[in-house]
């Protein structure tokens, strides 16, 4: 099966995690998955997604910081990244905007919005 789009999700939560990669890979999505930011930051850059889907509230480093990291990195810097989290208030929302975030969206999430906003920023080819 080719994949025409690569998806990163960077989410603590295992069985979370695993939901959204099925549900991603039934729409032909390429999906890479890493559970906390660090290792996000890592295979950002090393495998250079299409788009990153990032969780706020995770140990050690949170969401904030890994879109900051992303944002202050060659590499990755233009890559596309939706917040995908159960933080849903308004200052949360803000801090998402100011750090560079794309889209924000508060968990659980709609599939179809999802898939218009992954839609929305995929690169032209």
């Amino acid at each position: 099966m080719a994949y025409s789009t690569s998806i990163l999700l960077i989410d603590d939560e295992p069985d979370f995690t695993e939901m959204m990669q099925m549900r991603l890979e039934s729409r032909n999505y390429e999906v890479d998955v890493a559970h906390d930011g660090m290792t996000g930051l890592k295979k950002a850059a090393e495998g250079r997604p299409d788009i990153i889907l990032l969780d706020i509230m995770m140990p050690e480093m949170d969401g904030f910081e890994v879109l900051r990291r992303l944002r202050q990195n060659q590499a990755t810097k233009r890559t596309p990244v939706i917040m995908l989290t159960a933080k849903g208030d308004t200052n949360a929302i803000f801090k998402a905007q100011d750090a560079g975030a794309d889209e924000y969206i508060i968990k659980p999430c709609d599939a179809a919005k999802l898939d218009r906003l992954i839609h929305k920023h995929i690169r032209p080819y």
